[in-house]
C-alpha cells in the first residue's frame, strides 16, 4: 500500500462540473492499494499519515503532524500508484488491487484516519477525477506499507 502525502494549503476534487470535496491547510493523500497488501495494513497507514511530522513548527522545522495543526486530510483513491514501470513504455496494473478489495481498504483507511481526529474528505472511488491543490513547501513525501 502506498501514500503519496502532498502538503497543502488547500485542495479540491471535482468529478465532472461537480466539486465533491475541498479542503484547507493539511494533507492530499493519493492512496494506492496493492493486490498483495494484508488485511489490516491500511489502518497502520492511517495512523503513520496522521502522525507524520511534516508540517513547521515555529522555527520553521517539520516538527508537527497534521493532526497537531488540527488540519484535514482529502484522501483520492489512485490505482496507479501501484502500477509496474519498470519495462517497456506502458505500465503493468496487475499489481494493484482489484476494484472490490480496494475500495474496501480505501473506506477503511479513510475511516481509520478520520478516527483518529483528522476530519477526512474523500474522492469518489472509480470516478475520473480531476484534483486541485496548492502543494506548500513544496513537500510530497511517499509512504509505503510492505506487503508482506
Amino acid at each position: 500500500m502506498r501514500a503519496l502525502l502532498q502538503r497543502v494549503s488547500r485542495a479540491a476534487v471535482r468529478v465532472g462540473e461537480e466539486e465533491i470535496a475541498s479542503i484547507g491547510p493539511g494533507l492530499l493523500i493519493l492512496l494506492g492499494v496493492a493486490a498483495q497488501d494484508p488485511p489490516g495494513i491500511e489502518g497502520r497507514l492511517a495512523e503513520r499519515c496522521a502522525e507524520f511530522r511534516i508540517f513547521e513548527d515555529d522555527h520553521g522545522r517539520m516538527n508537527h503532524s497534521v493532526r497537531e495543526i488540527e488540519g484535514e486530510a482529502l484522501v483520492i483513491p489512485q490505482f496507479t500508484l501501484c502500477a509496474d514501470v519498470s519495462r517497456g513504455r506502458r505500465p503493468g496494473f496487475d499489481p494493484a488491487a482489484g476494484p472490490g478489495p480496494a475500495e474496501r481498504a480505501f473506506d477503511s483507511f479513510c475511516e481509520r484516519l478520520g478516527a483518529m481526529g483528522v476530519p477526512t474528505r474523500r474522492g469518489r472511488f472509480g470516478a475520473s477525477m480531476d484534483v486541485e491543490l496548492v502543494n506548500h513547501g513544496p513537500a510530497t513525501f511517499l509512504l509505503e506499507m510492505p506487503s508482506d
